[in-house]
C-alpha cells in the first residue's frame, strides 16, 4: 500500500511545523487563539476535515492504515497552510485545521484549497488508485464561542456534508470522489 500524490514537494518543513498536534496541544492552541481574537478582536475560524472512506480502506488493507493516511494529509495540507495555521488531531479519525485571524469568507477560500488538494492525494493498494472521499467542515469564531463550541459546530458541518445537507452556521463542502 502507498500513497501516491503528484503534488509532493522536495523541499520538507520542519518536524515541528510538520507535526500533527495532539488533542491536547490542539485545545491548547484553540483556546490561546480564541484569547488572542477576543483581546485584539481579532476573526478565527476552523475547518475539520473527515475521510469518509477511512474505516473502508482500514477494513480491507489493514489497521494502520488511518494512522498513516492521516499523517500523510496532514503532512500534505500543512504545506497548504500559513506558518502560524495549525493542524491536528481533536480525537478520532478527524483532522482540524485551526485559521488564526480568517474570518468565514477567508475560510472559505482555505476550504476550497483544502479540498483541492486532498483531491489529488489516491491511496494505492493492490494495484488499484482510489481517491479518498472527504467531508469538510467550516466553523467561524463568534465572541461567545468557546474551544468546545467552534469544534463542535465545525463537527455539526461536517455532518450536515455527511448527510447532504446544507444548513447555516457553519460553512459545508465535500469532496467527490476524484478519477
Amino acid at each position: 500500500m502507498a500513497a501516491s500524490d503528484p503534488n509532493s514537494r522536495s523541499d520538507s518543513l520542519p518536524a515541528e511545523a510538520a507535526a500533527l498536534l495532539s488533542a491536547a496541544a490542539l485545545a491548547d492552541r484553540l483556546d490561546e487563539e480564541i484569547r488572542r481574537a477576543e483581546r485584539h478582536g481579532t476573526e478565527l475560524s476552523c475547518l475539520l476535515l473527515v475521510i469518509d472512506n477511512l474505516e473502508e480502506f482500514a477494513r480491507e488493507h489493514g489497521s494502520d492504515l488511518p494512522e498513516q493516511t492521516l499523517a500523510y494529509v496532514g503532512a500534505a495540507l500543512r504545506r497548504q497552510l500559513r506558518r502560524f495555521d495549525r493542524i491536528g488531531r481533536p480525537g478520532g479519525e478527524e483532522l482540524l485545521i485551526v485559521l488564526p485571524g480568517a474570518d468565514g469568507p477567508r475560510g472559505e477560500m482555505v476550504a476550497r484549497r483544502v479540498l483541492d488538494r486532498v483531491r489529488t492525494i489516491k491511496v494505492e493498494a493492490d494495484g488499484a488508485r482510489r481517491p479518498l472521499r472527504v467531508s469538510l467542515g467550516l466553523a467561524a469564531w463568534r465572541s461567545d464561542s468557546t474551544p468546545e463550541d467552534l469544534l463542535g459546530r465545525a463537527r455539526a458541518a461536517t455532518r450536515r456534508v455527511r448527510n447532504g445537507e446544507n444548513g447555516a452556521g457553519g460553512t459545508s463542502a465535500a469532496a467527490p470522489p476524484a478519477r
